[in-house]
């Protein structure tokens, strides 16, 4: 397991007070924690910064390595999960969540993927949603100065130049926004949670009285497909499905 600290936290944290502490101060005092081995007091420091509101996969992972040393593995692939959505590209959070998996009571064979289906989404996740974002507005911002050039220049040479520059500029801008749009609507379809509460009953339909299918533990990713009064139908990587409580899984 990779029990780096991410650090890059503090290129895009905006110190909002929380307090007497800010959001930094806070990030700072759970890695000092976490260096030190106060686990406890790290997942602390984590969530107080996440209750301010902000969001990042710094924080999750972070989160999930204490988690994950207090031997609460449940809430570990939980923010381990989180910090993937956020950077589905990022090496280290897939690692850690890989060693996670092996500590579970379940281990699911997914169903065989085509080829093309996976190589399709793992170039549709190579980005974050936030890298995607950034780069559509540098490349729109370039495209239309280069424009600028273009328009005004007196050279023939510079206004070929910056003409096919800028158009190149914002078709790339316009690519990273549709495949903005199409990341988030795939997060968006693919609901997923962890469960939690030890061992659950999975059953046949959205009732305690109804047959229990199969049995999942903690840990467990599951994608919700239904929701139902309190209960949700889930569908597990092999392909089987069936109902249980909402309050018996966390989603991501």
């Amino acid at each position: 397991m990779k029990c780096n600290l991410y650090v890059l936290f503090f290129i895009t944290l905006p110190l909002f007070s929380l307090g007497k502490e800010t959001q930094e101060e806070l990030f700072s005092k759970g890695n000092a924690h976490y260096a030190k081995g106060h686990y406890t007091e790290a997942v602390q420091a984590y969530q107080q910064v996440l209750d301010s509101g902000y969001r990042s996969a710094a924080i999750y992972f972070n989160l999930g390595n204490a988690h994950y040393k207090e031997d609460e593995i449940a809430l570990a692939i939980l923010n381990y999960e989180r910090a993937y959505k956020l950077a589905p590209g990022d090496e280290d959070i897939a690692v850690n969540l890989q060693f996670a998996n092996l500590k579970i009571t379940d281990k699911i064979e997914a169903v065989p993927e085509f080829f093309l289906s996976k190589w399709g989404r793992s170039a549709l996740l190579f980005f974050s949603l936030k890298t995607l974002s950034v780069w559509s507005i540098l490349l729109s911002i370039t495209g239309f100065l280069l424009l600028v050039v273009y328009l005004f220049s007196v050279s023939y040479a510079l206004k070929k130049v910056s003409f096919y520059s800028g158009v190149a500029a914002l078709v790339f801008a316009i690519l990273a926004i549709v495949f903005s749009y199409m990341q988030q609507g795939y997060f968006d379809s693919h609901q997923q949670a962890i469960v939690f509460n030890g061992t659950v009953n999975v059953k046949s339909a959205p009732a305690d009285h109804q047959k229990t299918l199969f049995v999942i533990h903690e840990g467990t990713k599951v994608k919700i497909s239904k929701r139902d009064a309190g209960w949700i139908r889930v569908e597990l990587p092999n392909g089987n499905t069936g109902w249980i409580e909402s309050a018996s899984a966390q989603e991501i």
